[in-house]
């Protein structure tokens, strides 16, 4: 479901991830009148957290779904917090991989299109780590294709610590094994795991780069992005903040640029917290001033 802007040009979708404050004081409790409001605001996308575990029934899912087709809202879901590739232990190894399969099985009963996750923690050996990502991920894919479930994308989500595995490098190492694995590219994670030193246009242009090397233009264009501004200390994410809060990082108005010099067409979802659909906002409308001004018409904040 691609998102479509004035002249039938494909542009990007904005959206938030889970309910912000706003919904439930506007007296709002179900997920499922999300995509309604969210067309109200003008925002095209929204990504259900099951990060405390896929709590979701059948039944609410599919109602959430056509909920989101009706209101041309593109659906994603976030997996569980607990999802840990990398675990040497075997008995958390299988927990993964359920978690995983139950994210993707809800994926599918609501139209989903993907599934971000985290990769885990690699201990002392990151190497050694990656491996047994790989070969947890492998099992997976091949379980959910046995239960036709990979359809839906897997999208290893860049970190915002050090101590997890999720740098790009890693990232698209796993997304490597074939299959539906995609990226997830949080950009302020990427901020905040380098100390503030990933931002701004050219930064910002090399991971793109790496993305369009490693999985071609196609993945590029619509590729599924989070951004927030994220404070950090020195091991990286501390939490995650609003475009409100001063000092925080990064600034979206480089990526806009790209997006458009590129004629890019991603999802971008908010991880603000609590104003997640505000911000969200803010990136669309900052987004669309650029576009208006065309490629290389605006520099700067706007």
């Amino acid at each position: 479901m691609k998102g479509w802007g004035l002249g039938g040009m494909a542009e990007p979708r904005f959206g938030p991830a889970g309910n912000p404050d706003s919904f439930y004081r506007a007296g709002y409790k179900s997920s499922t009148d999300m995509p309604a409001w969210l067309r109200r605001l003008g925002l095209t996308a929204y990504e259900y957290q099951c990060v405390r575990g896929v709590h979701i029934k059948e039944d609410t899912a599919r109602r959430l779904g056509e909920a989101a087709r009706e209101h041309g809202v593109a659906l994603s879901i976030h997996a569980p917090y607990y999802v840990n590739l990398a675990a040497t232990d075997r008995t958390l190894r299988e927990k993964t991989r359920g978690y995983l399969l139950d994210s993707l099985r809800a994926a599918v009963w609501m139209g989903a299109t993907t599934v971000v996750f985290h990769p885990g923690s690699p201990g002392e050996d990151r190497a050694a780590a990656l491996e047994r990502a790989a070969r947890t991920l492998r099992e997976v894919l091949d379980a959910a294709g046995e239960e036709g479930l990979d359809r839906v994308a897997l999208a290893p989500e860049t970190t915002g610590k050090v101590n997890q595995l999720g740098s790009l490098e890693e990232v698209l190492a796993l997304c490597s094994l074939g299959g539906n694995v995609l990226p997830a590219v949080d950009f302020g994670h990427l901020y905040a795991r380098s100390g503030g030193v990933l931002a701004g246009k050219e930064a910002f242009a090399e991971v793109l780069r790496a993305v369009e090397r490693h999985l071609g233009r196609a993945v590029l264009t619509h590729l599924h992005i989070h951004f927030s501004p994220v404070e950090f200390g020195r091991g990286g994410e501390k939490r995650h903040g609003t475009t409100l809060d001063p000092g925080l990082g990064p600034d979206f108005t480089p990526l806009a640029e790209l997006l458009v010099e590129w004629g890019l067409a991603p999802t971008v979802i908010c991880e603000s917290d609590g104003r997640q659909a505000e911000d969200a906002l803010v990136y669309r409308d900052i987004y669309r001033r650029m576009r208006e001004a065309g490629p290389g018409g605006v520099r700067g904040s706007p």
